[in-house]
């Protein structure tokens, strides 16, 4: 317990401390937001605001990491940790060249989709590869190629080719779903702050039952559960961190840098703690603003009007009267009951082998 306590307080610190600098060197060397010109009218007032604070939230997280590791001892780092940090580096790596062209050229769209697509490529294929691998003493691997529910479903496996495409498929549409969602003051932050609880929660849940130190019914077949959550331990506090200047009137927006990082390590999570199909429910916000963005493009090309006034739906609202406080307060509630109700499936099938004795 004291390696998580460690690294939330150290992230957290970095986050809410080292913001107010960034957004100081980011304002001076002119790194402000370009504003999409069919947005609502109400965020050109935003144009400007210092942008690709992601980067503290992914200093932030290593800091926690490391820092955890270093005060409080232990084995060290494990594969599952690093290759989740890796991960996380590297999709920010790619937001943060995608923010770098928008302010360059002083436009909305930053990387072409062949070169946005390509970074993501990259990275999610090499981490599902390398995942795969680094057995340790029980031969488990960070990753499983079976399909995952709150524990790996024996009966569906995909053989390691496909679960190398079907791993780069959740990362990168998770990462591009938290990409969605960042439309908003503090949304995306608040957001996957939520989602990184729970899986604080399930990982070191696991580990407090893991198969290694407590054989029984129901344990669970997880490499590196302590570590794993003490990553999503660092990520939460950086998101709060970061949330005390990133929220509504916002004074510094994550950019890419941050939403493609942030997605990138919610689906490495969710794969390496084996629950890929959980996090369907537990990211119900982001898989909202995806399926809303779908049935926009969808309905105008089959007839040709639209189903929305905008696309993200929190455009949506903003569009329909809602002011910008109520509709990110109100998304930040269904992202909580998606995260809740996630949780309570994961307790609900562990309970359903019988309580420990």
């Amino acid at each position: 317990m004291r390696p998580l306590l460690v690294a939330v307080l150290v992230s957290l610190l970095v986050s809410i401390l080292c913001t107010p600098l960034a957004i100081r060197v980011f304002r001076q060397r002119g790194f402000g937001q370009e504003i999409r010109a069919d947005g609502p009218q109400t965020h050109h007032a935003k144009r400007g605001t210092p942008t690709m604070g992601g980067a503290v939230i992914i200093v932030a997280t290593l800091a926690g990491y490391l820092v955890a590791h270093l005060l409080v001892g232990g084995d060290g780092p494990t594969a599952s940790g690093l290759l989740l940090l890796y991960l996380f580096t590297g999709l920010g790596l790619v937001g943060f060249l995608d923010d770098f062209i928008k302010i360059r050229k002083q436009r909305s769209l930053g990387l072409n989709a062949t070169s946005k697509f390509g970074g993501q490529l990259f990275v999610g294929l090499s981490f599902a590869i390398l995942a795969i691998n680094f057995d340790d003493q029980h031969g488990r691997s960070p990753a499983s190629t079976h399909l995952s529910y709150v524990r790996d479903i024996p009966q569906i496996s995909f053989g390691a080719v496909l679960f190398v495409v079907f791993a780069y498929i959740v990362i990168s549409g998770t990462s591009n779903a938290v990409n969605l969602t960042d439309g908003l003051d503090g949304l995306a932050a608040g957001s996957s702050a939520m989602v990184f609880g729970a899986y604080t929660i399930i990982s070191f849940y696991q580990f407090r039952n893991s198969c290694e130190t407590a054989v029984r019914a129901g344990c669970y077949e997880v490499r590196d559960p302590l570590d794993v959550a003490l990553v999503c331990a660092a990520a939460m506090a950086a998101c709060f961190g970061f949330l005390w200047w990133n929220a509504s009137p916002a004074r510094i927006f994550m950019g890419d840098t941050g939403s493609l990082a942030l997605g990138g390590l919610i689906a490495g999570v969710a794969i390496v703690s084996r629950t890929e199909l959980l996090l369907v429910v537990l990211g119900g916000l982001f898989v909202v603003e995806t399926l809303s963005v779908m049935l926009q493009v969808g309905v105008f090309k089959l007839r040709q009007r639209r189903l929305f006034n905008m696309a993200p739906i929190h455009h949506h609202f903003e569009l329909a009267g809602w002011a910008e406080m109520t509709v990110i307060v109100r998304f930040w509630i269904v992202a909580g009951l998606a995260v809740a109700f996630g949780m309570g499936l994961f307790y609900a099938e562990f309970i359903s082998y019988g309580l420990p004795g």
